[in-house]
């Protein structure tokens, strides 16, 4: 893929975060996609795991915001940072909301191939997320 269908993959994914499109999201990973996170426990697999992890996602923070840096693109590899904002307003890790805000930068590292996405790994500090919800009590320093 080139540098351009590459960017035009993310500005993809970035307006289907926007509208909060599952099934969009979904379609941009191949039939055997794979995505890492912490939210997912370690890794899914296939369209309907990571469509299933963007539900969870969006349930949990109904009200997330995202602000994209520009990616650095080196021939099929990709990363970007993203700045997430939300509040916990649904189930999530099945607790009940706690309504408390959190804000984390999110790197973005990931692999297209035939104008997809291959692999993903979201890298974010998953803790100090789950601190600033209230999940977690932090030990004052």
């Amino acid at each position: 893929m080139t540098r351009e269908e590459i960017s035009a993959l993310l500005t993809r994914r970035r307006q289907a975060l926007e509208r909060r499109d599952i099934i969009a999201l979904a379609n941009l990973y191949s039939e055997t996609g794979i995505v890492e996170s912490p939210m997912a426990g370690g890794s899914v697999t296939g369209r309907v795991a990571i469509a299933e992890l963007y539900e969870r996602w969006f349930k949990a923070f109904p009200d997330i915001q995202q602000t994209f840096e520009e990616p650095l693109i080196d021939g099929d590899r990709v990363v970007q940072t993203i700045l997430s904002e939300g509040t916990d307003r649904g189930e999530f890790l099945g607790l009940p909301p706690t309504g408390k805000p959190f804000h984390i930068r999110i790197v973005l590292v990931a692999t297209a191939k035939d104008h997809q996405i291959v692999h993903e790994r979201r890298i974010y500090d998953f803790t100090g997320m789950l601190v600033q919800i209230g999940v977690l009590k932090a030990k004052p320093a």
